[in-house]
């Protein structure tokens, strides 16, 4: 149940309306914006007169929501969620954040001469991989702690917050310290142990759509991580498992402007495992843009074919360059800037 507050509401009309609720056996959440004061119930609000709430002074409307997420739901919070990345990026506003990186870390060398080539490219953020999972247990596997480590260097060089992905629960202490935002991978997106630990934390999540999961499944995932505390979650959307063998995944645009109807969280999106081919990572980032994305992510590598992970995919900084100018005609088009 959402309960909408009139505009001229007092204190007192919104702490009756509060009580009313809670008197119904539902706790319940206040989200105050620009315009708009919500009300939303979260629990079972089948105990609640609908009725007696819409006649409470001060009360606009009651709206029953249907869907089970709720701290993720846009009914719930109608502003627009901007999150904040560090050293002054963020990602859900008017302006485009683009993440850029290899996909593993694999030298000092290579993660800081590609963060120094983004960053000059505009880049909002880093991102790399240190734990890698793979699906063969002979794949690279990444270099774990020290890859973390050399991050820090290349943050420490540019000034770019570090995006990486954690696999493990164990690692969430180590991750609060030294990384900036948080990467939940497709294949962790329903690990819920993983997600409430997540939820307890401060920093940025970045979230991953599921390999074969739908939109409700996903925001639900975003809902963990919610619940737990840690409202700072950003949507990726990288592909989905579908019959085509072509490309690695198939991107799901619409799955942006369905997600922007029902959320307010910033969503990204990752062209660049959606495609599993660097060709097609400039068209798909543009028409990602069009769509209405908040961001890209995007795997940059500077020796892609003897790239340790994923190198068929990465573009290298000369052609990530050309994209950031090509992203800011079309951003201006959609009334956004890079």
């Amino acid at each position: 149940m959402v309960v909408i507050m009139k505009r001229d509401f007092t204190a007192e009309q919104l702490q009756e309306a509060v009580q009313t609720m809670e008197a119904g056996g539902v706790q319940v959440m206040v989200s105050k914006g620009a315009e708009t004061t919500i009300l939303g119930a979260e629990g079972n609000a089948a105990g609640i007169d609908q009725e007696k709430i819409a006649l409470l002074p001060g009360v606009e409307r009651v709206m029953r929501v249907t869907e089970p997420y709720k701290k993720a739901n846009r009914k719930y919070h109608p502003d627009d969620t901007v999150i904040d990345l560090g050293n002054g990026s963020a990602i859900g506003g008017e302006k485009l954040a683009v993440i850029a990186g290899p996909c593993s870390v694999e030298s000092e060398t290579q993660i800081v001469e590609v963060a120094e080539a983004v960053q000059k490219s505009g880049a909002a953020a880093l991102r790399g991989g240190a734990f890698k999972p793979r699906t063969s247990p002979y794949s690279f596997q990444g270099m774990g702690n020290d890859g973390i480590r050399l991050l820090q260097e290349a943050k420490a060089v540019t000034g770019l917050p570090i995006v990486t992905e954690i696999m493990s629960t164990d690692n969430i202490e180590m991750f609060e310290m030294c990384v900036d935002v948080i990467q939940v991978g497709a294949r962790n997106m329903q690990n819920f142990d993983l997600l409430k630990q997540l939820g307890h934390t401060t920093k940025p999540i970045l979230l991953k759509r599921g390999l074969s999961s739908t939109i409700e499944e996903w925001l639900m995932s975003a809902e963990y991580i919610m619940a737990g505390g840690n409202h700072r979650v950003i949507l990726c959307e990288r592909g989905i498992r579908t019959f085509e063998t072509y490309t690695r995944n198939t991107l799901d645009l619409s799955a942006v402007l369905a997600v922007k109807q029902l959320s307010h969280l910033p969503v990204v999106v990752d062209p660049s495992h959606a495609c599993g081919q660097a060709w097609m990572v400039e068209r798909m980032s543009l028409a990602a843009v069009a769509a209405g994305a908040d961001g890209l992510i995007i795997e940059v590598h500077n020796d892609p074919k003897n790239a340790l992970c994923d190198g068929a995919q990465s573009i290298t900084p000369a052609d990530f360059g050309g994209l950031m100018s090509k992203l800011a005609t079309v951003a201006a088009c959609v009334g956004r800037s890079l």
